[in-house]
């Protein structure tokens, strides 16, 4: 179908809906009627607003098509005609942009997780740096940052730690975080002032709900233990630490965050049930990306997606070439936000491209 058509469905969906509304539908059908008109009406709203702008159009090329038409009534006519051209463009791509299909996780809260990759020790220090960096960004969007489990470096940071980020959209701009981040810069333990390379890992999974999962208790195992800190000191004389192993796919997670066993249990649920998720996404994802990716090629840079370096004082991100010198600012959480936009307008061009060819 093409978008002309496309839009006229939609314009006789909203119709329909506004007459069984008027009709009076009651109870769950009123709710989900009421939804579906809600959800619609800016849409129909922008197409109407098109098409009043495509009538003014087509009026101002029939008045040019008079041949009785005055000369300066006609370049009149014809400045009108560039700057409704221009409106319609402009018009016609905010649709575009409105029909492309919403991440149905977008709202989600989010699982966050920062592991060292190479480079020993001042991986693990890096990994800190990132998971700061991430805490001052929640926190600055007024996001609430829980630690579900850790496993400090020796040296500091962290070889592991596991978050959960609570707030509306968190996953809409945390899902470009994933995947590998490059550190370049002389450790603290140099002495001879050499740039050293390493790396952490990051994971940004949408934290999925008890309907998203259907986990089966035959399908777990479930081990206790007592939580421990650093250096493995215990933190209670109580078995309140708990590692849940999901059978079928084999994994497992651990979170010893509370005192209480069965909080620990809870969350522990909720980080199998995203992991699940995120499993499911992903096959999903290939699958239907497969075909495409053999025609022009997977592109993926997902192994190295920025660079911070920090002699120059610059990060890279590499699916976008973007580079701020601004690397200070940018480790307090501040300019992450420039990123993600440029991230979000990539994929959103990158999906209208799809849009067009299909």
């Amino acid at each position: 179908m093409n978008l002309d058509g496309h839009l006229d469905t939609i314009l006789r969906r909203h119709r329909e809906l506004g007459a069984r509304l008027a009709a009076g539908a009651t109870g769950s059908d009123y709710s989900e009627t009421s939804r579906e008109y809600a959800e619609l009406e800016p849409l129909a709203d922008a197409i109407r607003d098109l098409r009043a702008k495509q009538m003014e159009r087509s009026d101002l090329a029939a008045m040019l098509a008079d041949p009785a038409l005055e000369p300066d009534m006609r370049e009149i006519a014809a400045a009108e005609v560039e700057e409704t051209d221009a409106a319609i463009e402009a018009m016609t791509q905010e649709i575009r942009v409105a029909l492309l299909p919403k991440d149905a996780a977008d709202e989600s809260n989010v699982i966050l997780e920062v592991r060292a990759g190479t480079g020993g020790d001042e991986a693990a220090l890096f990994a800190g740096d990132l998971f700061r960096m991430y805490v001052r960004y929640a926190e600055g969007r007024g996001w609430k940052v829980d630690v579900l489990s850790m496993s400090e470096g020796t040296a500091g940071g962290y070889k592991e730690i596991i978050a959960e980020i609570a707030g509306r959209g968190a996953y809409a701009r945390l899902k470009f975080e994933s995947g590998v981040h490059r550190v370049q810069r002389v450790p603290a333990t140099e002495a001879q002032g050499r740039i050293h390379t390493s790396a952490a890992t990051v994971a940004v999974m949408p934290e999925a709900r008890d309907i998203d999962v259907d986990i089966k208790d035959s399908d777990l195992k479930v081990d206790t233990m007592r939580a421990s800190g650093a250096g493995g000191q215990h933190v209670n004389k109580t078995e309140s630490a708990i590692r849940i192993t999901h059978l079928p796919t084999g994994i497992i997670v651990f979170v010893q965050a509370e005192r209480s066993q069965h909080k620990n249990r809870a969350r522990a649920m909720s980080l199998l049930r995203s992991r699940i998720l995120e499993g499911e996404r992903e096959r999903a994802d290939a699958e239907r990306a497969k075909d495409r990716r053999e025609q022009v090629g997977s592109g993926d840079r997902s192994q190295r997606i920025r660079t911070y370096n920090f002699p120059q004082g610059r990060m890279t991100d590499h699916r976008v070439n973007l580079t701020l010198y601004s690397l200070e600012k940018f480790m307090e959480g501040e300019g992450l936000d420039e990123v993600i936009d440029a991230l979000a307008a990539d994929r959103q061009a990158r999906l209208l491209a799809e849009q067009a060819e299909g």
